[in-house]
């Protein structure tokens, strides 16, 4: 794919990568786990898909389907505004429905209101809000900051959620 000047492709994230992946959860989010409605996940162990550029890494999207739900664990890329996660959500989504999946969402906090444009601009609508949820997230991970993004204080969840159909 290529987005602006950048050129990428995706390809699922495969056995021999779970290290890497790994590796670069605990670059971006401090911790090899991530926790969300007291969920515990290791993203390295999902599955996944990775955009590449070359032999470089550019993005991850790892995910977890249960029943007719596929959640969206981890979204992470170096490179904004390039199409990459845009990519990655189109690849999560065809995933999903070749799964039987009849909902695809996702977690984020309260704090980062870039994610809350970009999901809404590609589908996905607000849910939910999990009140004071990443209070409860920092008794199991306590790396998760008290302060985020533009100084906002980081306390609630918001699902976000898009409905799949062919």
């Amino acid at each position: 794919m290529t987005a602006n000047s950048l050129s990428f492709t995706l390809h699922p994230l495969q056995a021999d990568q779970r290290q890497q992946a790994t590796d670069w959860i605990r670059r971006r989010w401090g911790s090899e786990i991530m926790v969300t409605h007291g969920q515990v996940y290791r993203p390295g162990e999902l599955p996944g898909f990775v955009a590449v550029g070359g032999d470089q890494w550019l993005g991850l999207l790892t995910y977890h389907s249960a029943g007719e739900a596929c959640e969206i664990v981890t979204l992470d890329t170096d490179h904004p505004n390039q199409g990459i996660g845009t990519a990655l959500i189109a690849a999560a989504r065809r995933a999903a429905l070749q799964a039987g999946c009849r909902r695809l969402w996702l977690i984020t906090t309260n704090d980062n209101t870039a994610a809350l444009r970009f999901y809404q601009r590609r589908g996905f609508a607000l849910a939910a809000l999990h009140r004071d949820a990443v209070s409860r997230s920092r008794q199991i991970k306590p790396e998760i900051p008290m302060i985020g993004n533009d100084g906002i204080p980081i306390r609630d969840e918001l699902e976000l959620e898009m409905a799949l159909s062919d």
